[in-house]
Protein backbone atom coordinates (compact mmCIF):
# COMPACT_ATOMS: atom_id res chain seq x y z
CA UNK A 1 0.00 0.00 0.00
CA UNK A 2 1.49 3.35 -0.86
CA UNK A 3 2.44 6.12 1.37
CA UNK A 4 0.37 8.73 2.18
CA UNK A 5 1.64 12.11 0.66
CA UNK A 6 2.44 13.55 3.79
CA UNK A 7 4.43 11.02 5.18
CA UNK A 8 6.80 10.02 2.15
CA UNK A 9 10.28 11.18 2.49
CA UNK A 10 11.44 14.71 0.51
CA UNK A 11 13.33 12.29 -1.85
CA UNK A 12 10.05 10.19 -2.62
CA UNK A 13 8.71 13.39 -3.22
CA UNK A 14 11.10 14.52 -6.18
CA UNK A 15 10.76 10.94 -7.85
CA UNK A 16 6.78 11.43 -7.66
CA UNK A 17 7.57 14.89 -8.69
CA UNK A 18 9.58 13.55 -11.83
CA UNK A 19 7.63 10.63 -12.78
CA UNK A 20 4.82 13.23 -12.51
CA UNK A 21 6.93 15.41 -15.09
CA UNK A 22 7.59 12.88 -17.41
CA UNK A 23 3.57 11.44 -17.76
CA UNK A 24 2.50 15.44 -18.37
CA UNK A 25 5.33 15.81 -20.63
CA UNK A 26 3.54 12.81 -22.97
CA UNK A 27 0.59 14.34 -22.83
CA UNK A 28 1.86 17.56 -24.00
CA UNK A 29 3.77 15.70 -26.98
CA UNK A 30 0.31 13.71 -27.76
CA UNK A 31 -1.65 17.25 -27.70
CA UNK A 32 0.71 19.27 -29.53
CA UNK A 33 0.63 16.35 -32.62
CA UNK A 34 -2.68 18.23 -33.05
CA UNK A 35 -0.67 21.82 -33.76
CA UNK A 36 -2.93 24.30 -34.63
CA UNK A 37 -6.20 22.02 -35.50
CA UNK A 38 -8.30 22.77 -32.24
CA UNK A 39 -7.76 26.94 -32.70
CA UNK A 40 -8.26 26.75 -36.30
CA UNK A 41 -11.78 24.63 -35.71
CA UNK A 42 -12.76 26.95 -32.85
CA UNK A 43 -11.53 30.36 -34.86
CA UNK A 44 -13.94 28.54 -38.26
CA UNK A 45 -16.96 27.94 -35.67
CA UNK A 46 -16.97 31.67 -34.24
CA UNK A 47 -16.62 33.11 -37.53
CA UNK A 48 -19.47 30.95 -39.07
CA UNK A 49 -21.61 31.32 -35.79
CA UNK A 50 -20.88 35.56 -36.29
CA UNK A 51 -22.03 34.77 -40.28
CA UNK A 52 -25.15 32.96 -38.74
CA UNK A 53 -26.33 35.69 -36.93
CA UNK A 54 -25.97 38.77 -39.56
CA UNK A 55 -27.51 35.64 -42.09
CA UNK A 56 -30.39 36.06 -39.52
CA UNK A 57 -30.10 40.05 -38.82
CA UNK A 58 -30.85 40.50 -42.83
CA UNK A 59 -33.30 38.00 -43.13
CA UNK A 60 -35.04 40.11 -40.28
CA UNK A 61 -34.85 43.10 -42.32
CA UNK A 62 -36.28 41.87 -45.75
CA UNK A 63 -38.79 40.11 -43.95
CA UNK A 64 -39.56 43.49 -41.96
CA UNK A 65 -38.93 45.79 -45.17
CA UNK A 66 -41.60 43.44 -47.21
CA UNK A 67 -44.17 44.07 -44.71
CA UNK A 68 -43.72 48.03 -45.14
CA UNK A 69 -44.20 47.05 -48.83
CA UNK A 70 -47.52 45.71 -48.19
CA UNK A 71 -48.45 48.44 -45.79
CA UNK A 72 -47.61 50.89 -48.55
CA UNK A 73 -49.58 49.03 -51.58
CA UNK A 74 -52.60 49.26 -48.86
CA UNK A 75 -52.17 52.88 -48.23
CA UNK A 76 -51.95 53.31 -51.87
CA UNK A 77 -55.02 51.05 -52.40
CA UNK A 78 -56.92 53.22 -49.78
CA UNK A 79 -55.95 56.03 -51.15
CA UNK A 80 -56.87 55.31 -54.97
CA UNK A 81 -60.58 54.51 -53.32
CA UNK A 82 -60.92 57.93 -51.56
CA UNK A 83 -60.26 59.38 -54.87
CA UNK A 84 -62.70 57.78 -56.46
CA UNK A 85 -65.04 58.65 -53.59
CA UNK A 86 -64.33 62.26 -54.11
CA UNK A 87 -64.39 62.44 -57.78
CA UNK A 88 -67.52 60.99 -57.33
CA UNK A 89 -68.86 63.23 -54.73
CA UNK A 90 -67.75 66.34 -57.18
CA UNK A 91 -70.50 65.49 -59.23
CA UNK A 92 -73.05 66.44 -56.57
CA UNK A 93 -71.06 69.44 -54.81
CA UNK A 94 -73.45 72.49 -54.44
CA UNK A 95 -70.64 75.45 -54.74
CA UNK A 96 -67.24 76.13 -55.72
CA UNK A 97 -65.88 75.93 -51.91
CA UNK A 98 -66.93 71.76 -51.35
CA UNK A 99 -65.42 71.09 -55.25
CA UNK A 100 -61.90 73.18 -54.26
CA UNK A 101 -61.99 71.11 -50.67
CA UNK A 102 -62.89 67.84 -52.17
CA UNK A 103 -59.87 68.88 -55.19
CA UNK A 104 -57.37 69.45 -52.34
CA UNK A 105 -58.64 65.77 -50.37
CA UNK A 106 -58.24 64.49 -54.07
CA UNK A 107 -54.55 66.25 -54.47
CA UNK A 108 -53.49 64.85 -51.01
CA UNK A 109 -54.03 61.32 -51.64
CA UNK A 110 -52.28 61.43 -54.92
CA UNK A 111 -49.33 62.46 -52.90
CA UNK A 112 -49.97 60.02 -50.59
CA UNK A 113 -49.60 57.31 -53.69
CA UNK A 114 -46.94 58.80 -54.89
CA UNK A 115 -45.22 58.77 -51.72
CA UNK A 116 -46.09 55.25 -51.18
CA UNK A 117 -44.73 54.30 -54.28
CA UNK A 118 -41.60 55.64 -53.54
CA UNK A 119 -41.49 54.28 -50.36
CA UNK A 120 -42.32 50.69 -52.14
CA UNK A 121 -39.37 51.39 -54.83
CA UNK A 122 -36.68 52.21 -52.14
CA UNK A 123 -37.75 48.89 -49.83
CA UNK A 124 -37.74 46.88 -52.94
CA UNK A 125 -33.78 48.41 -53.61
CA UNK A 126 -32.54 47.86 -49.96
CA UNK A 127 -34.33 44.23 -50.31
CA UNK A 128 -32.42 43.32 -53.65
CA UNK A 129 -29.38 44.70 -52.23
CA UNK A 130 -29.88 43.01 -48.88
CA UNK A 131 -30.46 39.47 -50.59
CA UNK A 132 -27.16 39.96 -52.49
CA UNK A 133 -25.28 40.66 -49.18
CA UNK A 134 -27.09 37.47 -47.36
CA UNK A 135 -26.36 35.40 -50.64
CA UNK A 136 -22.95 36.64 -49.97
CA UNK A 137 -23.57 35.52 -46.32
CA UNK A 138 -24.78 32.35 -47.44
CA UNK A 139 -21.91 31.61 -49.75
CA UNK A 140 -19.23 32.48 -47.15
CA UNK A 141 -20.97 29.86 -44.10
CA UNK A 142 -21.19 26.99 -46.94
CA UNK A 143 -17.57 27.68 -47.77
CA UNK A 144 -16.20 28.19 -43.98
CA UNK A 145 -18.62 25.24 -43.25
CA UNK A 146 -17.11 22.91 -45.67
CA UNK A 147 -13.66 23.69 -44.41
CA UNK A 148 -14.81 23.44 -40.92
CA UNK A 149 -15.70 19.95 -41.11
CA UNK A 150 -12.24 18.66 -42.70
CA UNK A 151 -10.41 20.33 -40.41
CA UNK A 152 -12.66 18.75 -37.84
CA UNK A 153 -12.38 15.60 -39.29
CA UNK A 154 -8.55 16.15 -39.07
CA UNK A 155 -9.01 16.93 -35.53
CA UNK A 156 -11.18 14.23 -34.70
CA UNK A 157 -9.06 11.40 -36.43
CA UNK A 158 -5.67 12.52 -34.81
CA UNK A 159 -7.86 12.10 -31.37
CA UNK A 160 -8.89 9.00 -32.07
CA UNK A 161 -5.27 7.87 -33.00
CA UNK A 162 -4.02 8.70 -29.27
CA UNK A 163 -7.09 9.43 -27.06
CA UNK A 164 -6.95 5.73 -25.52
CA UNK A 165 -3.46 6.41 -24.51
CA UNK A 166 -4.22 9.82 -23.31
CA UNK A 167 -6.80 8.76 -20.97
CA UNK A 168 -4.53 6.22 -19.68
CA UNK A 169 -2.29 8.55 -18.79
CA UNK A 170 -4.52 11.38 -17.76
CA UNK A 171 -5.38 8.46 -14.75
CA UNK A 172 -1.53 8.05 -14.33
CA UNK A 173 -1.17 11.62 -13.88
CA UNK A 174 -4.44 11.71 -11.29
CA UNK A 175 -2.87 8.63 -9.42
CA UNK A 176 1.15 10.06 -9.15
CA UNK A 177 -0.13 13.55 -8.24
CA UNK A 178 -2.30 11.96 -5.30
CA UNK A 179 1.38 10.95 -4.20
CA UNK A 180 1.50 14.52 -3.41
CA UNK A 181 0.48 17.18 -1.03
CA UNK A 182 -2.12 19.61 -1.89
CA UNK A 183 0.07 22.64 -1.78
CA UNK A 184 3.08 21.04 -3.25
CA UNK A 185 1.12 19.65 -6.12
CA UNK A 186 -0.25 23.49 -6.78
CA UNK A 187 3.05 24.40 -6.60
CA UNK A 188 4.00 22.04 -9.76
CA UNK A 189 0.81 22.91 -11.76
CA UNK A 190 1.73 26.59 -11.20
CA UNK A 191 5.05 26.05 -12.15
CA UNK A 192 4.12 24.25 -15.19
CA UNK A 193 1.11 26.44 -16.47
CA UNK A 194 4.19 29.43 -16.23
CA UNK A 195 6.31 27.27 -18.23
CA UNK A 196 6.38 27.51 -22.40
CA UNK A 197 7.28 24.26 -22.78
CA UNK A 198 5.42 22.52 -19.77
CA UNK A 199 8.48 21.71 -17.58
CA UNK A 200 8.12 22.14 -14.32
CA UNK A 201 10.42 19.81 -12.48
CA UNK A 202 14.01 19.12 -14.32
CA UNK A 203 17.54 17.67 -14.42
CA UNK A 204 21.12 19.65 -14.61
CA UNK A 205 22.72 20.30 -17.90
CA UNK A 206 26.28 21.08 -17.79
CA UNK A 207 25.97 22.36 -14.33
CA UNK A 208 22.86 24.35 -15.29
CA UNK A 209 19.04 23.72 -15.21
CA UNK A 210 17.98 21.94 -17.94
CA UNK A 211 17.14 24.85 -20.66
CA UNK A 212 18.96 27.59 -18.77
CA UNK A 213 22.28 29.17 -19.17
CA UNK A 214 22.71 30.42 -15.40
CA UNK A 215 25.41 28.25 -13.66
CA UNK A 216 24.34 26.68 -10.49
CA UNK A 217 27.03 26.42 -7.85
CA UNK A 218 28.57 23.91 -6.67
CA UNK A 219 27.25 23.71 -3.49
CA UNK A 220 23.96 24.20 -4.50
CA UNK A 221 24.19 21.44 -7.14
CA UNK A 222 25.63 19.23 -4.02
CA UNK A 223 22.44 19.95 -1.95
CA UNK A 224 20.68 18.85 -5.45
CA UNK A 225 22.24 15.65 -5.08
CA UNK A 226 21.52 15.00 -1.41
CA UNK A 227 17.62 15.05 -2.34
CA UNK A 228 17.14 16.61 1.83
CA UNK A 229 14.89 19.51 0.27
CA UNK A 230 13.01 20.54 -2.57
CA UNK A 231 15.00 23.22 -4.67
CA UNK A 232 13.76 25.69 -7.24
CA UNK A 233 16.18 27.15 -9.86
CA UNK A 234 16.41 31.01 -8.74
CA UNK A 235 16.43 31.69 -12.61
CA UNK A 236 13.93 29.36 -14.36
CA UNK A 237 11.72 28.77 -11.15
CA UNK A 238 11.50 25.14 -12.14
CA UNK A 239 12.17 22.12 -9.33
CA UNK A 240 15.37 21.04 -9.63
CA UNK A 241 16.65 17.31 -9.66
CA UNK A 242 19.80 15.41 -9.99
CA UNK A 243 20.74 13.51 -12.87
CA UNK A 244 20.99 10.43 -11.08
CA UNK A 245 17.44 10.27 -10.19
CA UNK A 246 16.35 11.42 -13.37
CA UNK A 247 18.30 8.74 -15.04
CA UNK A 248 16.64 6.85 -12.62
CA UNK A 249 13.35 7.65 -12.55
CA UNK A 250 13.48 7.54 -16.33
CA UNK A 251 14.21 4.51 -16.63
CA UNK A 252 11.65 3.08 -14.07
CA UNK A 253 8.65 5.07 -16.25
CA UNK A 254 9.34 3.22 -19.24
CA UNK A 255 7.57 0.35 -17.91
CA UNK A 256 4.78 2.60 -17.33
CA UNK A 257 4.17 4.46 -20.40
CA UNK A 258 5.57 4.52 -24.09
CA UNK A 259 8.40 6.64 -25.41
Amino acid sequence: MAKKAQEISVEEKLRALYDLQIIDSRLDEIRNTRGELPIEVEDLEIDIEGLTKRSSKFSSEIDDLKSQIVEKKELAKNAASLIEKYKSQQDNVRNNKEFEALSKEIEYQELEIQLAEKRVKEYNAKIDHKKQTLADITAKIEELTTHLNFKRSELDNLIAETQKEEEFLLQKSEEFGANLDERLLKSYKRIRTGSSNGLAVVGIERGAAKGSYFTIPPQKQLEIAQRKRIIIDEYSGKILVDDELVLEETEKMKSVIKF
